[in-house]
């Protein structure tokens, strides 16, 4: 049994020509978590990427094995949260929300709240922690704009809170500033441009 489970990872490895890549050790093991994560229902592209992001970067073996590990763990937590039919986009931006600092309840309760698909929600997510602000309120703002937001407003809202933050105000307060401008907006219909801007830190 040993012999087969081998052969077949030797097969796996050669039908993807971009794991020559790797040493063959490195590859062996890859394949191996490749091979688990597809028996769990999870996309293996990611993991085929992050591997060869590493061996563009030279990275040890070891290195290369443990990152595509700790997605593989990672993308079925995004799973477990996000629900089995959640699609490998919504997954890898799951996975970014979770490496921003968002629980694996705020992916599930932005699944109750948003219809599919929640890729660009969970997204602005991680890009709003990037930008600063905490990650409990990046999600609290996510989850409060998502029921009716489009994607578009999504970007926009995140694109006005990185604007703000650019010109000196504190991540917390513009995003604070920018969720409540929005719900004035749905009540008093008032346009994106008369939204008022935080004040600058002096």
């Amino acid at each position: 049994m040993i012999i087969v489970a081998l052969l077949f990872s030797a097969q796996v490895a050669v039908q993807d020509p971009r794991l020559e890549r790797l040493d063959p050790d490195t590859r062996s093991a890859v394949v191996a978590l490749m091979d688990s994560a597809r028996g769990d229902g999870l996309p293996v592209e990611p993991l085929i990427q992050r591997a060869l992001e590493g061996a563009i970067k030279s990275a040890p073996g070891a290195r290369i094995v443990a990152a595509v590990r700790r997605l593989t763990v990672d993308l079925g937590t995004a799973r477990t949260a996000l629900g089995t039919n959640a699609s490998g986009p919504e997954l890898e931006a799951g996975v970014a929300a979770l490496r921003a600092g968002a629980t694996p309840q705020v992916l599930t309760r932005l699944r109750t709240v948003r219809r599919p698909p929640l890729t660009m929600a969970l997204s602005v997510v991680a890009d709003l922690v990037a930008s600063g602000v905490p990650a409990d309120s990046a999600a609290a703002a996510v989850l409060a704009l998502a029921p009716k937001a489009r994607d578009a407003d999504l970007v926009e809202f995140r694109r006005a809170v990185e604007r703000d933050i650019a010109l000196g105000a504190p991540p917390v307060a513009a995003t604070s500033v920018r969720l409540n401008a929005g719900a004035l907006d749905n009540a008093y219909g008032v346009g994106p441009g008369n939204i008022p801007r935080p004040p600058s830190r002096p």
